[in-house]
């Protein structure tokens, strides 16, 4: 993977806080093996991009780096290194097409690398030197019809407890104060564990994210602990109460809904209805009173009509989420939507529906702060 050289990295990250946490990781990689940081792409002998294909425009981003790196022609030593989802949705297809035609893409790439080889053995290398991301799960078992993590990262794979931990106590032993805990879906953190009861304790280990986080909120040093993201399918009432008795924790939990209609819902094989998220969010309110929402949705996605997107309109008013990150639907090669449903809403449309909610939602709150 890496070879032990001086000479410099330098990492260009796209996407999700789980991308900006693999960049730690990659940059610890590279340092553990003697490279430093390069201040600018300019100086760079090795330019990492890591990658994220949630959306077309992440993609277009990233295969427009080119001439970038055609710049740095005068450097021999000079090497691309792809990896992030772009990277790990090729080299994940068994059938080597994806990365046949990713190679045709990007001529200028040398190597692809999967965050798998990188690993969690050597210490990430962190800006913030008050708040640390902490990865426990990479992966996801969930297929939503939309999305690529699954093709991109591979199914959920939970990191040991007791690693997750020993790494939140060396952060505050050197001064960290606040910690996020990261994961495609957070709550599902243990499910992977070979026991008989995958949500409750066996042979004398903790295993489920509740048991977890409360570990965690008890570091010494440690002021404040959030976590994302959470599925509202897997919210159990043990995290409930833990939220509501542990002072650490934050009182902002982002809940992804996605669409405020049932049939879209369903479409996208998200496992709980609106009912269902409204009743989640209730209980959650009556235990934790000062609690605020955050949440993701998709607008256009194939087969959204009108009235089910004003279906979306009216749960957000009836929810009031502080905070709302609005993704257009494109369609993501290899996922069920691409290949079974037509993209019919158009782009036109699916900005409209974009500025209703940012406007309901995002503008709104501006304008709040502002008044």
């Amino acid at each position: 993977m890496l070879k032990s050289l001086s000479m410099k990295y330098f990492i260009q990250t796209f996407g999700c806080q789980m991308n900006l946490a693999d960049s730690e990781r990659i940059a610890g990689a590279y340092e553990a093996r003697g490279y430093s940081e390069a201040r600018s792409l300019a100086e760079a002998d090795i330019f990492v991009i890591n990658t994220c294909s949630v959306r077309q425009s992440a993609e277009d981003r990233v295969y427009g780096l080119g001439k970038k790196v055609k710049q740095k022609d005068k450097n021999k030593n000079f090497k691309v290194v792809l990896t992030g989802c772009v990277a790990g949705r090729a080299l994940n297809d068994k059938s080597g097409k994806q990365l046949k035609d990713l190679k045709k893409k990007m001529p200028w790439v040398d190597e692809f690398l999967s965050l798998e080889e990188v690993g969690f053995d050597y210490p990430s290398v962190r800006a913030d030197k008050k708040h640390a991301w902490v990865p426990i799960s990479i992966g996801c078992n969930n297929f939503c019809t939309y999305c690529v993590v699954p093709y991109s990262k591979g199914r959920e794979v939970s990191r040991p407890f007791e690693d997750i931990l020993k790494e939140v106590e060396q952060l505050a032993r050197i001064g960290y104060k606040e910690v996020t805990l990261l994961g495609q879906n957070v709550n599902s953190y243990g499910k992977d564990f070979e026991i008989p009861d995958q949500n409750q304790k066996g042979n004398g280990s903790k295993t489920n994210f509740a048991d977890l986080l409360e570990a965690v909120c008890k570091v010494s040093g440690l002021e404040k602990v959030h976590f994302l993201t959470s599925n509202p399918q897997d919210f159990s009432e043990q995290l409930i109460d833990l939220i509501a008795r542990e002072k650490k924790l934050d009182r902002y939990i982002h809940l992804p809904i996605q669409s405020g209609n049932d049939v879209i819902l369903a479409r996208m094989n998200r496992k709980y209805t609106v009912a269902q998220y409204k009743d989640l969010v209730k209980k959650i309110r009556a235990k934790i009173p000062n609690v605020e929402f955050g949440t993701d949705v998709i607008v256009g996605f194939p087969g959204e009509t009108k009235e089910q997107f004003e279906n979306t309109v009216q749960t957000f008013k009836e929810i009031g989420f502080k905070v709302a990150y609005i993704g257009r639907y494109s369609p993501r090669p290899g996922t069920a939507a691409a290949k079974f449903f037509k993209d019919d809403v158009s782009k036109e449309e699916k900005k409209r529906r974009f500025h209703v909610l940012d406007d309901l939602v995002n503008k709104s709150r501006q304008k709040s702060k502002e008044d």
